[in-house]
């Protein structure tokens, strides 16, 4: 074989080794849940265009990711289960059994199980992921909403909108240990990342309770004063927490404003404007963007994290109510 074959064979194979080598990047896609129209909206997250519309059940809004990344799970409400999407498909391919009304769930550290708010019945319906099937069950207080399982996967908590409360669950026993009673219709819980406080925002209350684990004692409330703005539309909603636990995002519904607090000091440190009833919000994987579900403009305000400014919105469906960034 001539020797200048020779050579390019050589360097075409050094390529397809340099090819091969370097790590193939996956585009991440953005999932909103859309109220109103009984779709999820899927964007790519680097164009912010829509990929596809996916049709689901009857009034879909929490979501969560599966431990795989393969599939992403909807709260339908309205049609009393949980819709399966298939990430690669993009398109429902099954669903799980969720007792009556699911509004938001939680899924284990170890991708298992999934805790599930039954806001009609007053209870957490437990599920089996991998068997497809309801394996038990928790009583809690009225309306039960928020649900957050800790990092070690030994605590669970349960926000009950009308008794006001946050209930400290085990697990594995299945049993509620203690309650606290914190602001008028609490929504949401979200551990820091050490797993030492849950914050819990109160809806009507328009505050966030940060409560200390190890003693279960609120140790600050944190009030929202925007100027201009009426008392009665601050409505705390989603919290999102950095993963170096330093800086915290609360969605203020009607306020159309998201707080940026000091995680430290507790320190309110500006208000966002972004669109009207901002519900629920998701970090970019790296943690450089969050992206806000606006359920009344029908849109989404995305945040540059570290600037701390808004730097666009843009179209997804009818009356999102939740969001989670997929790798």
């Amino acid at each position: 074989m001539p020797l200048f074959l020779k050579r390019g064979l050589v360097f075409a194979g050094f390529v397809l080794f340099l090819l091969c080598a370097v790590p193939r990047a996956h585009a991440e896609k953005l999932f909103f849940s859309n109220e109103k129209d009984n779709t999820v909206t899927v964007l790519d997250a680097q164009s912010l265009k829509i990929v596809k519309v996916i049709p689901v059940g009857a009034r879909p809004r929490g979501l969560v990711l599966s431990k795989d990344g393969k599939q992403v799970f909807v709260c339908v409400g309205d049609s009393d289960r949980i819709d399966v999407i298939d990430v690669q498909k993009l398109e429902v391919v099954g669903s799980l059994p969720s007792g009556p009304d699911p509004e938001t769930f939680a899924l284990s550290p170890d991708g298992n199980t999934l805790y599930i708010a039954n806001e009609n019945d007053n209870s957490i319906t437990i599920v089996d992921v991998k068997a497809a099937r309801i394996i038990g069950s928790i009583p809690t207080g009225v309306e039960p909403e928020g649900m957050a399982v800790s990092p070690d996967g030994k605590l669970l908590i349960n926000t009950s909108e009308t008794t006001s409360m946050v209930h400290f669950i085990d697990p594995l026993a299945r049993k509620m240990m203690a309650s606290v009673l914190v602001g008028t219709r609490p929504r949401y819980a979200e551990f820091t990342p050490d797993g030492k406080q849950v914050w819990v925002s109160s809806e009507v209350a328009g505050q966030v309770a940060v409560i200390d684990v190890a003693s279960r004692k609120i140790v600050k409330t944190i009030r929202f004063e925007i100027p201009g703005v009426p008392k009665e539309t601050v409505q705390a909603v989603g919290i999102n927490i950095t993963k170096d636990g330093k800086t915290a995002f609360v969605a203020l519904g009607p306020a159309n404003r998201v707080a940026v607090i000091d995680a430290a000091t507790y320190e309110v440190k500006k208000y966002l404007l972004v669109g009207q009833r901002v519900w629920h919000m998701a970090f970019s994987q790296d943690q450089s963007k969050l992206y806000t579900a606006n359920g009344i403009s029908n849109d989404s305000s995305v945040i540059d994290v570290a600037a701390e400014k808004v730097l666009k919105s843009v179209p997804v469906g009818q009356q999102p109510w939740g969001v989670i960034d997929v790798p």
